[in-house]
Order: structure tokens, then C-alpha cells, then sequence
């Protein structure tokens, strides 16, 4: 995975496993990948994929089942857009705002120009 340097690896795991989720990749209640295995896969530490391991499970996305590994939460998809969702609302708009503004685009422009 290639990575940038604008938010923190761990973040970009959980950007990773968001996607998966709403991809249909991970599937609920299913065993997602160890931290061990997404780690080599993504070439990252395991502390790494374990920070953000903690953070999917702190948020009820993830479960662990003690010697099984983690497990996807049956409401985990939803939670995820939720996630996403407030995310959108409060950093990628905001920013979207600010560059319409500055390029003197109104929404009037936006409609003009939004194909489905």
C-alpha cells in the first residue's frame, strides 16, 4: 500500500478497513485479516496495524474472539458510512467550501455540473 504523508499510517489502515467494509470485501461476522497478516501485507509494523486495530473495536467495528482472531461486527457497515459520513461533513466539505469560494463557484455551478 502506498501511503501519504498527510494523516498518521495507523489512519490510513483504518481508511484501508473502511473501504473493505463498504466494499463488501470484509463480510459481517466474518473473520477479517490477522493484524499479523495485514501487516506484511500493507509492509507496516504490527504495532501499527494493532493501533488501529483497537481503534475499529474501541468503535464496535471489530470484535475479537479469544484464540480466533477479530471478527466484523454484524452492524459494522453501517457504522463505517455513519463514520464516513461525519468525516465528510466536518473536514471534506468544509475544505470544499473554502475552494469554491476562493474560485468564485456557487452551488448554483455545483448543479450545473453534477452528473450521477
Amino acid at each position: 500500500m502506498d501511503f501519504n504523508n498527510d494523516k498518521p499510517i495507523y489512519r490510513q489502515i483504518i481508511d484501508y478497513a473502511f473501504n473493505c467494509i463498504i466494499a463488501g470485501q470484509w463480510l459481517p461476522e466474518a473473520k477479517v485479516p490477522s493484524v499479523r497478516e495485514l501487516a506484511v501485507q500493507m509492509t507496516v509494523n504490527t504495532h501499527t496495524v494493532l493501533k488501529a486495530f483497537e481503534y475499529l473495536q474501541q468503535h464496535d467495528i471489530i470484535f475479537p474472539k479469544r484464540g480466533m482472531g477479530y471478527f466484523l461486527s454484524y452492524d459494522a457497515k453501517d457504522k463505517v458510512l455513519s463514520a464516513r459520513r461525519e468525516e465528510f461533513y466536518t473536514t471534506t466539505l468544509p475544505a470544499l467550501f473554502r475552494e469554491m469560494e476562493m474560485l468564485g463557484i456557487t452551488i448554483d455551478d455545483i448543479n450545473e455540473h453534477y452528473r450521477p
